[in-house]
């Protein structure tokens, strides 16, 4: 006979194994103690935590938020664990109830570990589920009424189940102004269910109330550029992601060697002209606005301000991609496709706490 083979370990050092009866009621146990967390927190009279952060220098956060509870707590029960991807998952296709499915799934294991105390197989609890889970939809559905053919009473339900999410909220106080504003942003989208179109810009100052959706039309969050026109009617815009600060040498990682200073200087002048080159592409499209996701230099800010064209640098991807949608064209970064520009009518705007950024009206949103 050959020689044996001792055991082996497929588990690392400090490594614990939990088998049966054991395994189960640990994980009820673990997934008890987070519905047991947030359950003071559920609605309209939940109380708030106070949160503290252990690796961002002690910072403090107020909150009864489940699904912001639920991401600042260190868990190692797997179960545990579940139970705050299931808040994480709410939290995104819904938006609200998060601490609503902890605490009901949190009250189902605590009556199945009762049961499961009585020698009832889990099998048997499951099935039980099923069935009061088929009994509870067929409730549901007999109970709902569709106002999908009325538009004001469509709307009022919207409002009012905006207003019944928003009573447990920090905004409770103005839960009937922000109804309407969440409201009629979900009407503009059309029966579209992506809400990543829905743009939303904060700012500090300012009150509550002061808080508004632009009635038609679109915001960006940035400036615009130094001696730019400030406003502009009937004009065409060019959505951009390019390279606009070339106008310098910029080498990295290698050497150029010349012999004499007036080499450098022609390298120089190549540099800027390749960028004049781009300017002046710009300017054949027709444009008269200009967005750019990138930085744009001093040379090429002030050949668009000469050609009569307001310049935007350095926007925020999302808001070019919101911006590019409601034109219904394209971000561009090379300039043979003069298809591209879209026409619209764009606005200096104020905000909240005496920012300024830019207003679109006439867009298609």
């Amino acid at each position: 006979m050959g020689p044996q083979l001792g055991p082996i370990n497929l588990f690392g050092e400090g490594s614990q194994e939990a088998k049966g009866e054991q395994a189960r009621m640990s994980s009820i146990v673990g997934a008890l103690a987070i519905a047991d967390l947030v359950k003071t927190s559920l609605g309209p009279k939940g109380m708030d935590k106070i949160l503290q952060s252990s690796s961002r220098g002690g910072a403090v956060s107020v909150t009864n938020d489940g699904a912001t509870i639920l991401k600042s707590v260190l868990i190692d029960n797997p179960a545990a664990k579940v139970l705050i991807d299931i808040s994480k998952v709410q939290d995104d296709e819904v938006g609200d109830g998060t601490t609503s499915v902890c605490v009901l799934a949190g009250e189902l294991l605590r009556q199945a570990a009762e049961l499961i105390e009585k020698k009832m197989h889990p099998q048997v609890v499951i099935a039980g589920y099923r069935l009061a889970r088929d009994a509870a939809l067929k409730a549901l559905r007999a109970a709902a009424t569709d106002h999908s053919a009325n538009p004001e009473a469509f709307r009022q339900d919207l409002l009012n189940i905006a207003m019944t999410t928003l009573s447990s909220k920090v905004l409770s106080q103005d839960k009937a102004h922000f109804a309407e504003i969440a409201v009629d942003a979900v009407m503009k989208l059309r029966g579209s269910t992506n809400l990543d179109q829905i743009q939303i810009i904060k700012r500090i100052g300012g009150t509550l109330k002061d808080s508004y959706l632009d009635p038609d039309g679109f915001l960006l969050d940035k400036k615009i550029g130094v001696g730019c026109p400030k406003r502009m009617t009937n004009c065409k815009v060019l959505v951009a992601n390019t390279p606009m600060d070339t106008d310098k040498v910029k080498i990295y990682g290698s050497k150029v060697k010349v012999d004499s200073v007036a080499k450098v200087a022609e390298i120089e002048q190549a540099e800027k002209q390749k960028m004049l080159d781009k300017v002046d592409a710009i300017i054949g499209h027709g444009c008269n606005v200009f967005i750019n996701r990138q930085l744009i230099y001093n040379l090429p800010e002030g050949r668009l301000a000469d050609a009569g064209i307001m310049s935007i640098e350095h926007a925020d991807f999302d808001g070019t991609e919101r911006l590019s949608l409601v034109l219904a064209g394209d971000i561009v970064s090379t300039f043979d496709t003069p298809e591209a520009v879209r026409g619209c009518t764009p606005i200096p705007g104020g905000g909240a706490g005496g920012t300024v950024g830019c207003a679109y009206s006439g867009v298609h949103v």
